[in-house]
């Protein structure tokens, strides 16, 4: 039995088998646990048609699958509620959820941000895990963990991530409170600060090629990381390996964050 043997929780934002929640949940199945997951529902049931497909991809013929629109609190409420009724109770969540206008996502575009488009990112990539943090007490009667995934552009300028940064920035900040919050309920909460990676909304940043280049030519591997290895990193945090970690930013960049650039 591996290090998540026994353990079962929800996984949030898996896309295609490039995505960051793909490859954590792969870890997640290959150290013995299970996950069940949500998709962001459209009229036409294209989502949950790739998200099934990307599900398959790892094994998972028949998956727990529930729609979630992150930004409707009905839907948090039927899909933890459809949690509590299906299982009893859970023993993590994977937040790996974010969004931005991408015509803001440009270099030079941050002062152009717009209150809507201001006001959907940090709905969508930061409340939406304070939002799962308010329900997660009531599938984890026993504690648990939490984790979302961020990037250094939530610490510093990164020249067209732009309105992303200031959600990741406040993404690590919620999970600090959270994880005082929460403690004493036994859950943990952390975020995991990844490399870029070659996933759809990465495509949505002007000037990914340049973080790309800059990620291997300055980190301090001098190369970009692979998603087995954020992967990785999560099922440590998911697991009791970890049962002492909460509240921190872990960065798995291969040392980009540590260089003064």
């Amino acid at each position: 039995m591996g290090i998540m043997g026994g353990k079962r929780g929800i996984v949030t934002g898996v896309l295609n088998d490039r995505s960051y929640a793909w490859f954590i949940a792969k870890q997640i199945l290959e150290a013995g646990g299970e996950c069940i997951y949500t998709f962001l529902p459209d009229e036409k049931g294209k989502m949950e048609r790739r998200v099934r497909g990307a599900i398959k991809e790892l094994g998972d013929e028949d998956p727990w699958l529930t729609p979630c629109n992150v930004s409707q609190d009905e839907d948090f409420n039927t899909v933890f509620n459809k949690v509590a009724s299906d299982f009893g109770s859970i023993d993590f969540i994977v937040h790996a959820i974010a969004f931005a206008d991408r015509q803001f996502l440009q270099p030079g575009k941050f002062h152009q941000t717009t209150r809507q488009a201001w006001n959907q990112a940090l709905e969508i990539s930061a409340y939406s895990l304070l939002a799962m943090g308010q329900r997660a007490p009531d599938v984890m009667p026993d504690g648990g963990s939490i984790i979302s995934m961020s990037y250094y552009g939530g610490e510093k300028v990164v020249p067209g991530y732009n309105v992303m940064g200031v959600a990741k920035a406040a993404l690590e900040h919620t999970t600090r409170y959270l994880a005082f919050e929460l403690g004493d309920k036994n859950i943990r909460v952390n975020t995991i600060s990844g490399g870029p990676l070659r996933t759809l909304a990465a495509s949505a940043v002007g000037g990914i090629a340049e973080m790309f280049e800059n990620q291997e030519n300055k980190s301090s591997l001098r190369r970009n990381i692979k998603g087995e290895e954020a992967g990785k990193t999560a099922a440590y945090l998911l697991s009791d390996l970890a049962s002492g970690v909460t509240g921190e930013t872990i960065h798995v960049d291969a040392g980009y964050s540590i260089v003064g650039v």
